[in-house]
């Protein structure tokens, strides 16, 4: 079963309402296909201590590993403060994501004009850093 990228942005949409931003008032969800075709998703979670807390992607990251997955097939990060708006992976997260992706993964994220936009890794993170 392949899952579509609009219930893909939905799910991440989803998990975005979960979100604990008490500090920045920033929400971010992110939903992952992972090799074996099933979703996982994340939200972030901010702490007093700043910055302390994870990212969406990084929560999403977490739990596909847990369920045994290894490769990104494609993520939906979906974040803002109030509705929706332009949000890509962090630097960071770029580099999260780039661990369990390959030239096929596809990053779908809303680029300055409120659009939804399909990314590889190597457009968000060029000449990104990995070990062989």
């Amino acid at each position: 079963m392949t899952i579509a990228d609009e219930d893909l942005i939905n799910a991440a949409k989803e998990a975005r309402l979960n979100a604990y931003s008490r500090y920045s008032g920033y929400s971010v969800g992110a939903a992952i296909v992972d090799d074996n075709g099933r979703m996982h998703v994340g939200c972030n979670v901010e702490n007093a201590a700043y910055p302390l807390g994870s990212c969406a992607e990084a929560a999403a990251i977490a739990a596909m590993v847990q369920e045994g997955g290894k490769r990104i097939d494609k993520i939906a990060v979906v974040g803002g403060s109030g509705e929706p708006s332009s949000c890509t992976p962090c630097g960071g997260c770029r580099q999260r994501i780039q661990e369990f992706a390959d030239g096929n993964t596809v990053i779908i994220a809303m680029d300055d004009s409120n659009e939804w936009q399909h990314y590889s890794i190597a457009e968000l993170l060029p000449a990104g850093f990995h070990l062989d």
